[in-house]
């Protein structure tokens, strides 16, 4: 069966314009690097700002059918309180499957009158059919594939975006607002994936190139491909979906049981609740960790997790080098008895034993713009 051309983002001609090396991903022709190369393109971010194009990862667009509540129908398909989603706020969710297993981890945002949704590009055409197939009739599903998705990411992401939206000052961590950039009606919100503070922007794919154009031309911002994306959010100890969690791991196993609300531990009401509530109460078998190899040798995916004697505990998910912390990182899945902090680990590579130990996650500290907590 012949492979199917690789799909283009609306910035692929801007990438190639940057010198851009491009490679396969999620069947898109996606930048994986710029000429400065990963490394100065991670410190960038964590310095400065990086913007990256997001735009193969989808966008869903869910509103009420007369008489519905999309807040409710997408609460029997995903973990997170969605009904108290205030308007303006987004929240992190799981798609799950009946044996707690995560189909997908994706952002829900609630604008007022619908529900903005965007997944994993890998997992976009499966979810929307997931949608279709069990709330159609409740939910008018509208896909934006035609919209294209900015992320400014770093320290100086907010300086870089108020000369063209000055209110996005007023926005803190997983808030969201519609606003005019350059006569662009865009979607804002104050989100991402690398730790980092920052923004990502949708907006009209013919009018994207433009406002990449402005926002590169600021002295602040570089353009950062897939390669330091993805040492970024392992930096923030943020999974990846189809490596570090997919539909054999459970919310509990892969530490993500802080984003069920309270009200969902209790009710339930998602597919597979009655196990990921068992595994709430009594603990899962395995949890993801994070580990710190000794030495400079990095342990990359599917390196063999061994305990002292030898015997094998776990397997690594995500693994590289770590360009903040100067050396080599990984996460991955051991028994529940070996996840605590400071626990001696073997990583296998190579045939040889690299001596390890877990590490608390995040790997670096983020840094979100967080609204300050009132009097208690």
């Amino acid at each position: 069966m012949p492979e199917l051309p690789l799909r283009r983002t609306p910035l692929h001609a801007l990438h190639l314009e940057l010198g851009a090396k491009m490679v396969p991903f999620a069947g898109y022709d996606m930048p994986v690097q710029y000429p400065t190369g990963i490394l100065a393109e991670h410190l960038q971010t964590r310095r400065q700002a990086g913007l990256f194009d997001v735009s193969h990862m989808g966008q869903l667009r869910l509103t009420a059918r007369p008489g519905s509540d999309a807040a409710r129908a997408l609460e029997r398909l995903v973990t997170a309180d969605i009904a108290g989603l205030k308007p303006g706020r987004m929240r992190y969710a799981l798609f799950t499957n009946e044996r707690g297993g995560i189909l997908d981890d994706l952002m829900v945002t609630n604008t007022g009158d619908h529900l903005i949704l965007v997944v994993n590009a890998a997992r976009k055409a499966a979810d929307e059919a997931h949608l279709r197939a069990r709330i159609a009739g409740e939910v008018e599903i509208e896909s934006l594939a035609t919209r294209a998705l900015l992320a400014l990411q770093g320290p100086a992401a907010e300086d870089a975006l108020a000369r063209l939206a000055p209110d996005c000052r007023r926005l803190s961590f997983m808030q969201s607002a519609f606003w005019t950039i350059e006569g662009v009606n865009c979607f804002v919100t104050r989100s991402g994936y690398t730790g980092e503070d920052g923004f990502e922007v949708s907006l009209p794919g013919d009018a994207a190139e433009a406002i990449a154009r402005r926002l590169l031309a600021m002295p602040e911002v570089r353009p950062v491909g897939l390669g330091a994306r993805d040492s970024l959010r392992l930096e923030a100890g943020l999974c990846l979906y189809g490596h570090d969690i997919d539909e054999t791991t459970t919310p509990v196993e892969a530490g993500l049981a802080w984003s069920i609300g309270e009200r969902r531990r209790r009710e339930g009401g998602f597919p597979g609740a009655e196990i990921v509530q068992r595994q709430l109460g009594e603990g899962a078998p395995r949890r993801r960790v994070g580990i710190l190899p000794e030495g400079r040798q990095p342990a990359r995916e599917h390196s063999e997790i061994q305990d002292g004697s030898g015997r094998r505990i776990g397997e690594v998910t995500s693994g590289g080098f770590g360009p903040s912390l100067n050396g080599p990182l990984a996460m991955g899945y051991v028994e529940a008895r070996f996840a605590a902090p400071g626990q001696p680990l073997s990583l296998i590579v190579r045939g040889k034993a690299l001596a390890a130990k877990v590490a608390p996650l995040p790997f670096v500290q983020t840094r979100y713009k967080r609204q300050p907590r009132g009097p208690a």
